[in-house]
């Protein structure tokens, strides 16, 4: 099995215009997709961020990052196993987000590097797999 991260992408002026009800449906709904995943064996782990946040460039400037004015922002991400990136694509197709059009998900492959806590004094060669 492969890991990929799935990157959470959404529109985050509307959940400021949504009830505090319609926001918490839309979280049973995830609730329910990411149960659904747990079970299947291919949820690793995720979590929901915060909108707040800061923003580091090269100059180590730190500002709101334009994560917050953007119309559509990462809102969390999901770490999953799958056979393949077809595998992945259709899991995030059975998200009810993504079918009712409220979500974006990006997927990307992990390249699979051996954690650097686990190099120890050995430099890294050109590729871990």
């Amino acid at each position: 099995m492969e890991k990929f991260l799935f990157i959470i992408r959404e529109d985050l002026k509307k959940h400021s215009q949504q009830t505090e009800e319609e926001r918490y449906d839309d979280i049973r709904k995830m609730d329910e997709w990411v149960r659904a995943l747990a079970d299947s064996g291919n949820y690793l782990y995720g979590d929901a961020l915060e909108i707040a946040g800061k923003y580091v460039n090269k100059q180590i400037v730190l500002s709101d990052g334009p994560f917050i004015e953007a119309k559509e922002a990462i809102s969390g991400f999901v770490m999953m196993q799958a056979k393949d990136l077809d595998h992945a694509v259709a899991m995030a197709h059975s998200c009810p987000h993504v079918k009712d059009g409220n979500m974006a998900i990006e997927i990307r492959p992990l390249m699979g590097f051996t954690d650097v806590r686990e190099l120890g004094d050995e430099k890294r060669a050109t590729g871990s797999r």
